[in-house]
């Protein structure tokens, strides 16, 4: 079954087909409608190799250091809607933490005539995917170093961190830490989700005279890495009444590190989240966290990156959400009965 049949079947031409192929600008839904009713009932599958020598192989790769963070989940589900109805798959990455494993999956993916690229806070040295980006359409979620070179989707983290700082100060904490990830300064990224989470939770603890009460203790957003930073925080003297942790996963970690020592939440500790992803709200957990809408920034990228592999659009972007506090149990006044 070829283009011709498609198109013979259809009663269009094959530069019709070859359009609605490429999900090209201009073109009608009806046309849409036809050809891909042609395409279905002569079971027509373009072949990703054909389709690669003349210019495009219709794949689009995601970068992401593993799967178990569920917050990514809800960037890939929104990728997912976004290109459910056109002619391009997305084929997933997961690379681990480190940066040169990270370096390696995405030489991978451009080495497969990949489409265009989608990079989840990567670990990978900020150079070396500003070389990709120049031969490769690519958007970077997460990292605020604006640049020419890729386009960007972030949150205002800064702005987050804040929202929790003020929610925990009115209820009546003054002994507030944050569990951030460390970043990696040997990248050259200037200005990581971490980075701006931590500027606003110390500009905001400043804001409330609280200066010499914060605290960052840096762990993997990880279920591990959480619980290994709530033993740390919590099995001192001088433990926080609350916790702000960069990542929901991370925040079970301490969840779990509460429980060992026999702590409970939120009478001996508020713990807030960040990401709002599907495991905050389950009855058990109900943990405040910062929405930061990664849904919508998977359809946003995903939207971003075809219109530069489509060449709609030739000057790079960047999008930023604005995140907002969503309160559950997991916060109270400090020894809330």
């Amino acid at each position: 079954m070829t283009i011709t049949d498609v198109a013979r079947h259809a009663g269009v031409s094959t530069a019709a087909v070859s359009k609605v192929m490429r999900n090209a600008y201009g073109v009608s839904s009806g046309m849409q409608e036809r050809v891909r009713a042609a395409m279905a009932e002569l079971g027509y599958r373009p072949h990703a190799a054909a389709r690669g020598m003349r210019g495009r192989t219709y794949t689009i790769g995601v970068l992401l250091d593993n799967v178990r963070n569920p917050f990514f989940a809800d960037i890939l589900d929104g990728i997912r809607e976004q290109l459910e109805d056109s002619e391009y798959t997305v084929l997933i990455g997961a690379a681990g933490f480190g940066a040169q494993d990270q370096a390696r999956t995405i030489r991978a993916m451009v080495d497969r005539q990949m489409d265009g690229l989608i990079l989840i806070a990567p670990g990978t040295p900020r150079p070396e995917v500003l070389a990709t980006a120049a031969v490769t359409p690519t958007v970077v979620i997460g990292h605020h170093d604006p640049s020419d070179a890729h386009d960007s989707v972030v949150d205002a983290d800064d702005l987050g961190a804040g929202l929790v700082v003020d929610h925990l100060v009115a209820l009546g904490h003054q002994d507030i830490a944050l569990v951030s990830a460390a970043g990696n300064k040997a990248g050259r990224w200037l200005r990581t989700p971490e980075i701006a989470l931590a500027d606003g939770y110390l500009k905001a603890m400043e804001r409330h005279g609280l200066s010499g009460r914060a605290r960052v203790h840096h762990a993997a957003y990880s279920d591990e890495g959480g619980r290994a930073a709530g033993s740390a925080l919590l099995s001192g003297d001088a433990r926080p009444t609350a916790i702000l942790t960069g990542a929901d996963i991370a925040a079970l970690g301490v969840y779990r590190a509460a429980a060992d020592l026999g702590l409970s939440i939120p009478d001996d500790l508020s713990l807030v989240g960040y990401n709002n992803t599907a495991i905050a709200s389950l009855a058990p957990v109900q943990l405040t966290s910062v929405d930061q809408a990664g849904h919508t920034m998977g359809t946003t990228a995903a939207r971003m990156l075809i219109e530069r592999v489509e060449g709609r659009r030739d000057r790079a972007m960047q999008v930023k959400m604005t995140p907002r506090l969503v309160v559950r149990r997991s916060t109270a006044a400090p020894g809330a009965p």
